[in-house]
């Protein structure tokens, strides 16, 4: 008997102590170090709350954290706008099972370079004196090259969009494929337009798939940095590029301060959304 009641917990052990040692274990010392001092060398272990006094009512902060609430609104309505018309492009429209696999595999052809690669590979397209700019010239389209398409908010949102529109086409087109096409043809036989059938049939049933696609875009733009580092040129500023400009000052307890504000802050958004959806259904 009491070896029947270890296994159970014998079974689960590994699991348990890789999540333990991976995450509990550094989310638990960045909350420590949060309250932690500092001066311009060293870091020194107390208990303060300067950290977060210094973030919280900082006018800088709250302008840095609503731009990056910007950022992830627009780049989560963009990639759900793009994702959810290429998932039910291939699973309601391309007939056979191959010809999914095929157009599924060319969209992930981008996601075998690197996410750096990928942002400058914008640059000469996007410049000032890029192809572009040279071509709607050449044109006559435009008498002077269109300043906002490189090193600005327009460029970040962009990138983003070409970087995480992917994370929202797997799981909604995981959804669709789910979807008993007995539904469609019941609603296409009751008259049902169709807007209607997408809006009243796809739409609902998409919604487990549509919860997670939101969760992995909203949750990567919220901790990026680099993205707009290289994208903005300096101009926008984002979370992320705020601890990582602390942690190079060495201002560490400053920066687990901003990143303990920043999981909660991300942790609210994704318990919103398993709220509204229950996520169980699609896993």
């Amino acid at each position: 008997m009491t070896r029947a009641r270890l296994t159970p917990y014998l079974q689960v052990a590994p699991l348990s102590l890789v999540f333990l040692a991976f995450l509990v274990v550094p989310v638990a010392t960045i909350v420590v170090v949060s309250f932690w001092d500092y001066d311009t060398v060293r870091v020194i272990p107390d208990f303060i709350l300067t950290n977060y006094d210094e973030l919280l009512f900082s006018p800088v902060t709250w302008r840095t954290y609503l731009q990056t609430l910007r950022f992830a609104a627009i780049t989560w309505a963009l990639t759900l706008g793009i994702g959810f018309t290429v998932a039910y492009f291939l699973a309601f429209h391309v007939r056979t099972a191959t010809w999914q696999m095929v157009l599924f595999l060319l969209c992930t052809i981008p996601f075998w370079t690197s996410n750096i690669i990928r942002m400058i590979s914008w640059i000469p397209f996007l410049g000032r004196n890029g192809l572009l700019n040279s071509s709607l010239m050449a044109l006559d389209l435009i008498d002077a090259p269109l300043e906002f398409l490189l090193f600005s908010g327009f460029s970040v949102v962009l990138a983003y969009v070409h970087l995480y529109t992917l994370f929202m086409v797997v799981p909604i087109f995981n959804s669709m494929m789910r979807i008993d096409r007995a539904l469609i043809e019941a609603a296409r036989d009751a008259g049902a337009s169709g807007a209607q059938i997408v809006w009243n049939v796809v739409v609902p049933l998409c919604k487990p798939g549509i919860a997670i696609g939101s969760i992995f875009v909203v949750t990567l733009v919220m901790g990026d940095f680099i993205t707009v580092r290289l994208m903005s040129g300096g101009q926008s500023a984002s979370v992320g590029l705020m601890m990582l400009n602390a942690m190079s000052l060495l201002q560490y307890p400053a920066a687990a301060a901003n990143a303990v504000v920043l999981l909660l802050l991300v942790l609210v958004t994704v318990g919103a959304m398993m709220r509204l959806v229950d996520i169980r259904k699609e896993l």
